[in-house]
Formats: C-alpha cells, structure tokens, sequence
C-alpha cells in the first residue's frame, strides 16, 4: 500500500495542476484567436518543430491516431499542413506545416504571456533548476 503523501506534496502538486490549467486556458484562448480548436494548434506547434507522421503526433500527444488524421485534415483544408511522402520510407506519409502554419505556429508562440510572464520572475538560475528539476520528475535525461 502506498503511503499518504505528506502535506508539502500535496501542496505541489496543487500548484502544478493550477499552473497546467493557466496554461491550457491561455493556449485555448490564443488557439481561438487564430480560428484555431486547441488540439489543432496542439498539432501545429508540434509540426512546426519537425514534419513526423500521424501515429507518432498521435503518440506524442497521447491520443487516437484517428483523431489526429480528422485534425490534419481540416489543417489541410485551411492550408496550415501539408502531407508529404517520407524521403526514408516513401509508404510514410508525414504531415509538416506549411510556410503559412510555420507563421501561425510562431505567432501562438509568442502569444502565450502566461508562460512567460511568471518564469521572467525567475532568475535565469532560477529557471535553468526549475527546467532541471521538471525532467527530472519526467525521467528526461537533462541536456
């Protein structure tokens, strides 16, 4: 059996979940501000660090692979993503974004003040151990 967590634990764990909600809300918010659901914008910001094909954005966003095709395809239709033959294994079909969603990634980028407003509170040293400390919880080997 496992123990209770002791009060310290719960408390982070509170602050973590109410930060993830900030988070989410601010995201949807500057999804809708470029006629965007969150789950696709989700997807573009994905794609927009590298073309992958659809089960591993499925994968990676922790989600059907049917959902993730509905959602590439009315990227598709918008002209935000295209599907492209994979120069490895041309049967592979990787969804990238297209010079317009590369924009449209950047700018919800930089839209999300939420998560930049309270991390410049922080110290870049601050920072770098909050980094740190994530990837470890996450079991992410640090860079």
């Amino acid at each position: 059996m496992t123990p209770r967590a002791d009060p310290l634990t719960v408390e982070v764990v509170d602050l973590i979940g109410t930060v993830v909600a900030r988070y989410y809300e601010e995201y949807e918010q500057a999804a809708a501000e470029h006629s965007l659901t969150g789950a696709q914008a989700r997807v573009l910001s994905l794609l927009s660090l590298e073309p992958l094909p659809m089960r591993k954005v499925a994968q990676r966003l922790k989600c059907e692979p049917s959902n993730i095709t509905g959602i590439v395809d009315r990227l598709e239709t918008r002209g935000l993503v295209e599907r492209r033959p994979d120069p490895a294994d041309r049967r592979v079909k990787l969804a990238a974004p297209t010079e317009e969603g590369a924009r449209t990634a950047a700018a919800l980028r930089t839209s999300l003040d939420f998560a930049r407003e309270p991390l410049g509170r922080l110290t870049a040293a601050e920072r770098t151990l909050l980094k740190e400390l994530l990837q470890r919880m996450l079991g992410v080997a640090p860079e």
